[in-house]
């Protein structure tokens, strides 16, 4: 390889911030193409020597360096040791000592405790030390390759190029032509009971990445000064554990469908440890949740009592209809024989996926926390806090049945407005608060000072979303960009992504899908971000605004360079 050398580092003149961040990049992803066409190909010797060679390479560690120190939006949480951030000479001596691989010993975690959203209990992560991290991070890069060639169609979780909204559409398409019964599982405590040895077992890989892996999950977990060992579970809060939870889980579609008949395959589709199994027979569905049951009990795993259920997309089960999963409702609606097809001559039937209840209500809750916080805020201090939440809920719902909701939520949010105008003029009628702060802008009636203007949960359109095909990966497509133009299919998915802001997809699709920086193409993992041309942070006109990478971000501010 090219991108090998063994100058070392008291001889090197290039700084971190002039390294060829271009040759590195394509260094690493040919390398991980590789890994995955020989793991395509069930090469296991080929996997193991390519492993070798990337955890070797000086392009990946200073790849996974810089993802740790300066990507990653935690990169300022501190370890055990303290250490919550490195300059560019400590970086280039983590990149260039080799020890690290060959004699490094994990550090104990340090646990935090984060709150759950819409609960009162709290989640605990265990965080590494920066340098587990970068370890862990290359770990990563050598690992994902060869398991994304080899995870099942409908695992979607914890994935790069994959989000809910894919499980979702899968789930339509499965149930669209003839309703089925549905069985909502759910694990109990998944990172935190899932078998080490299992882990270990299902992995099968090199010396070198099986000591390291064993020592992450074995370390100590420092908690409130006290140190706990853990005997099973992967640890969240380093970039490996979300990987390690989808290995263990990996081949529960394929026992699910072996056991089924053959003639009528289930319908598996799993978002981390959340998992749908959909079958037209109630008996078949209550065998394949004992065999599901007996899987995970191999694994150390068990089925939550409480969130796991059977029920029918159409017709009333046990007292439900539809079923919840990752914030929407999904449910088929009897309609008129001339409203949609029939099936077997019965009456016909539509399947829509709306907003859960429990989404629904936290976004209402949201609102209303944001407004109390800002009773003595200026308007356009609330309108800059509101706005955010808004759109994101909005984008998020933007490929289900979610307008009359969004009516729903902008009716109520208007009241909330109409109280945190009165409270803050309690003299004053509402006849003189209304045109205070609700003014006509661009022909409608908006919450805005003349200057700031309050978003609509309605006014995102609602499309149609198209699920990714089931053997594409991000890892494959940089050198088979010319041949089958993988790099196009990825670069128009994330142009579509509805975790990201309307204004950045359509910097996406000006930029072609790539940094204004550097120019390479953003890949689903990079972190993105908005760059203001003429350094006005208050100028947010479109022709003003780069999406760069974070680290391409860095570089920018810091040499003066667009």
């Amino acid at each position: 390889m090219a991108d090998e050398t063994n100058t070392p580092y008291s001889e090197r003149t290039e700084d971190w911030n002039t390294l060829p961040w271009k040759d590195i990049q394509k260094n690493v992803f040919r390398l991980q193409r590789r890994i995955y066409q020989a793991a395509s190909r069930n090469d296991v010797k080929r996997v193991h020597d390519l492993q070798r060679l990337l955890l070797r390479s000086w392009s990946a560690r200073c790849l996974a360096v810089r993802r740790v120190t300066q990507d990653n939006r935690g990169k300022r949480t501190p370890g055990v040791d303290g250490v919550a951030s490195l300059t560019p000479r400590q970086r280039m001596w983590m990149v260039e000592d080799r020890r690290n691989l060959t004699h490094h010993t994990p550090a104990p975690l340090r646990r935090v405790y984060i709150p759950k959203p819409g609960k009162k209990e709290r989640r605990g992560l265990s965080i590494p030390t920066m340098l587990d991290r970068a370890l862990q991070d290359l770990v990563k890069l050598a690992l994902e390759p060869e398991w994304e060639a080899r995870f099942e169609p409908n695992s979607y979780g914890f994935r790069p190029g994959r989000s809910p909204h894919d499980a979702l559409e899968s789930i339509f398409n499965f149930i669209r032509l003839r309703p089925k019964y549905v069985l909502d599982a759910d694990t109990t405590k998944c990172f935190d009971r899932i078998s080490h040895d299992t882990i270990l077992d299902k992995l099968h890989t090199i010396r070198p990445i099986e000591r390291l892996v064993r020592g992450w999950l074995k370390a100590g977990i420092v908690d409130h000064g006290e140190t706990i060992f853990p005997q099973a579970g992967t640890a969240q809060g380093g970039p490996l554990s979300p990987l390690l939870a989808n290995i263990a889980l990996h081949g529960l579609e394929t026992v699910l469908r072996q056991a089924a008949p053959a003639k009528s395959p289930p319908g598996v589709i799993r978002y981390a440890d959340d998992f749908v199994v959909l079958h037209h027979d109630l008996d078949t569905l209550h065998h394949l949740k004992t065999v599901a049951a007996q899987w995970l009990a191999h694994i150390g795993l068990q089925l939550h009592p409480e969130k796991t259920h059977i029920t029918h997309t159409l017709e009333p089960h046990d007292g439900r209809i539809g079923f919840d999963f990752l914030g929407f409702h999904v449910r088929q609606y009897p309609v008129g024989r001339h409203r949609t097809r029939t099936y077997r001559g019965k009456p016909g039937y539509k399947t829509l996926i709306k907003p859960s209840r429990k989404a629904l209500q936290r976004q209402r809750d949201k609102l209303r926390d944001i407004i109390q916080h800002h009773r003595g805020a200026p308007q356009a201090g609330l309108v800059y806090a509101l706005n955010p939440v808004i759109q994101g809920w909005a984008n998020y719902y933007q490929y289900c049945v979610a307008k009359h909701d969004c009516q729903i939520l902008d009716n109520i949010l208007y009241h909330q407005l109409t109280r945190w105008a009165r409270y803050r003029h309690p003299r004053k009628s509402g006849k003189w608060c209304y045109p205070r702060y609700w003014r006509k802008v661009n022909g409608r009636v908006r919450f805005s000072d003349g200057e700031s203007v309050l978003s609509f949960h309605q006014t995102t359109a609602v499309s149609r979303f198209v699920k990714v095909q089931g053997d594409r990966s991000p890892g494959a497509c940089p050198e088979r960009s010319r041949r089958d133009g993988d790099w196009v299919y990825w670069s128009t998915r994330l142009g579509r992504d509805p975790s990201k802001p309307r204004r950045v997809t359509r910097l996406l699709k000006r930029q072609r899908g790539c940094c204004a920086f550097c120019g390479l193409r953003f890949t689903t993992d990079d972190v993105i971000e908005m760059h203001h041309h003429d350094e006005n942070h208050t100028n947010n006109a479109f022709d003003n605004l780069r999406l760069l990478r974070g680290h391409c971000h860095d570089v920018v501010h810091g040499t003066g360079y667009l």
